[in-house]
């Protein structure tokens, strides 16, 4: 089960809700296995779930309890039967706080660019240069402008 959703069909499944808790998560993961024939194993879908966070297709942030929302790399695609999912789970409406969810993405780029920089790793550097644009379009909450600037200025394409 751990090939069996990408990050963006996890995407797609929390923004039928909005926001979920990782365990709402693997419970609307675990429906849709069953509907396949397959079993949930927990591990996988943290697994996906942190493939998901690190691809910055879903941000996770503290909102008491912890929630996973749509992040700015995010293309939400639906897989098959996900659509009945809202019938099927029993999950609150949620409305997701947009500003702590761009805080949240913000930092961990300010800190995920300061170690890719520091370690020389260009390849790190273009994906997150790549995020930074992404987070322009998806949040208007916070800027990343300093850390577009300084990826652009050791990639040496600003």
């Amino acid at each position: 089960m751990s090939d069996a959703f990408d990050p963006d069909e996890l995407a797609g499944v929390i923004d039928l809700f909005g926001a979920l808790t990782p365990a709402e998560l693997e419970s609307a993961l675990g429906e849709l296995a069953f509907k396949r024939g397959e079993d949930v194993d927990s591990e996988a879908v943290a697994a996906a779930i942190d493939d998901a966070v690190a691809s910055y297709a879903v941000v996770r942030y503290d909102d008491d309890p912890t929630l996973l929302a749509l992040g700015p790399a995010a293309f939400p695609t639906l897989p098959p039967n996900a659509e009945d999912l809202p019938h099927i789970l029993e999950v609150p409406d949620r409305e997701v706080d947009c500003e702590a969810a761009a805080t949240a993405v913000a930092e961990r780029l300010r800190s995920e660019a300061a170690t890719a920089v520091d370690a020389g790793d260009t390849a790190a550097m273009r994906r997150l240069l790549d995020v930074t644009y992404d987070v322009e379009v998806w949040s208007d909450a916070v800027a990343v402008d300093d850390v577009r600037e300084r990826l652009d200025d050791e990639l040496g394409t600003g």
